[in-house]
């Protein structure tokens, strides 16, 4: 099967260029393919003629968002506008990326969200990537908008920083009022794996995590925990932290929809940062 990825030198599309390399792929970057233009979208899709698109494109640095609207709005929003008109004029469905950040994130909100729970993001980021999924959903017949959280992999992730802080000081302080499902993007690759090895159709909006959930002050511990590093960790709140955008406090996203459609859940996230950390014995 012929496929094309947006994004494919992010973190999530470096996984996939490897976990999918019984296919055939067409690997676009964004300086190789700006989705924000639509222009661009159509020449490029029509000179490859993909069977399948992923979009792992988009603008995730959530901070700088916040004063990056129109940036983020295009990244976030358009681009996937504009491959769901074109996915549907050549009848071949969509994968989309999503996240955790379309929900509003109360602590209050204390067992896994569904995909059919309220929406309410409080961030640029999130609204941007909302939009995103309703201009897929109004735009294109066949498509897999995929919600995942707390990714890590290929470049610059919490694991690896949480790795360099530990070299460099004796103690730290980790948020511990953040509680969500830390995902491996090589997991989430295969879960894409599988969608098209079935050649599925069933269609629509899906929640794909890592199983369990922690905060990234627990997170952090087990990080350390698993790589054998003596530090010592204090919890702290979102408040000692301040950041331009909002950290969702609950964004704990229920698989069992997933499930049910007969695809296969992801391993326990333990097991997932145990195989990650061990591809990252010189670090």
């Amino acid at each position: 099967m012929k496929i094309l990825i947006t994004g494919a030198n992010g973190l999530l599309g470096h996984e996939l260029a490897s976990v999918l390399k019984d296919h055939s792929l067409i690997l676009l970057s964004h300086s190789q393919l700006d989705i924000s233009y639509s222009d661009s979208v159509n020449k490029e899709i029509d000179s490859h003629s993909p069977d399948i698109i992923i979009n792992s494109a988009a603008y995730t640095q959530v901070d700088l968002c916040e004063s990056n609207y129109d940036l983020a709005f295009a990244s976030n929003a358009t681009g996937p506008k504009n491959l769901a008109i074109k996915c549907k004029q050549l009848n071949i469905p969509l994968i989309h990326i999503s996240t955790d950040y379309v929900f509003e994130g109360n602590l209050e909100k204390n067992s896994p969200l569904e995909e059919t729970d309220k929406l309410g993001p409080k961030t640029v980021y999130g609204k941007t990537k909302l939009e995103g999924e309703k201009l897929v959903m109004e735009n294109c017949d066949k498509y897999f908008i995929l919600r995942t959280a707390w990714l890590y992999g290929e470049g610059k992730n919490f694991v690896k920083t949480m790795i360099g802080l530990s070299k460099k000081n004796k103690e730290l302080k980790v948020v511990n009022d953040q509680v969500g499902c830390p995902t491996y993007a090589k997991d989430l690759a295969k879960a894409i794996k599988e969608i098209i090895d079935k050649k599925s159709e069933k269609y629509g909006i899906y929640h794909v995590t890592n199983k369990g959930e922690v905060s990234w002050y627990e997170f952090a511990k087990k990080i350390f925990e698993i790589k054998k590093i003596e530090i010592k960790v204090n919890p702290c709140t979102s408040e000692e932290f301040p950041r331009p955008a909002p950290r969702p406090h609950y964004s704990v996203l229920n698989n069992q929809k997933w499930i049910n459609a007969g695809f296969t859940p992801l391993r326990n996230y333990e097991e997932a940062l145990k195989e990650y950390l061990e591809s990252l014995k010189d670090e």
